[in-house]
């Protein structure tokens, strides 16, 4: 399936807004509603939308930590790569894990109910046989932006 302009700005509204009407969505992508109910039902059926979530404010719910760490493995065959990423995926705690160029193999997103947890996690990873050489931690203190929509209008243009 080949996307065109309004598909694109389809999914750009969506993930604003996945409660949004078909009537309100069909108005704002400059459709009747019938074909833009089209297009959202192939955009699903193609993959392009895996599926809708709320947005928890975590905030709300109580203190959490978030923690950027920068891990390092011993070796580098494809081996080792699928060994970390088999457990650190199980981890409910990661909520991101990015395999990045650079001085280290991932960047790693820990949110956990507070240092010592986060500690814990990091100490049974080390003590397990997955390949971890080094560690780095990035307590994060404050996030001033979090955006939960990716610019795809601006990163797709059709």
């Amino acid at each position: 399936m080949k996307l065109d302009r309004i598909d694109i700005k389809i999914l750009y509204e969506l993930q604003k807004n996945g409660r949004i009407t078909n009537v309100e969505l069909a108005e704002l992508v400059h459709l009747s509603p019938s074909p833009c109910l089209m297009r959202v039902k192939k955009l699903q059926e193609e993959g392009y939308i895996q599926g809708y979530s709320a947005q928890v404010n975590i905030g709300k719910l109580g203190q959490t930590l978030t923690v950027f760490t920068e891990i390092t493995l011993k070796n580098h065959r494809q081996i080792d790569f699928a060994r970390f990423i088999a457990v650190v995926e199980k981890l409910d705690q990661v909520v991101e894990c990015h395999l990045v160029s650079g001085g280290y193999d991932y960047l790693v997103k820990f949110i956990t109910a507070g240092i010592g947890e986060y500690q814990l996690i990091m100490e049974r990873l080390t003590d397990m046989d997955i390949g971890i050489d080094k560690y780095f931690s990035y307590v994060v203190l404050k996030s001033p932006v979090i955006k939960a929509h990716m610019p795809l209008t601006s990163l797709f243009r059709v």
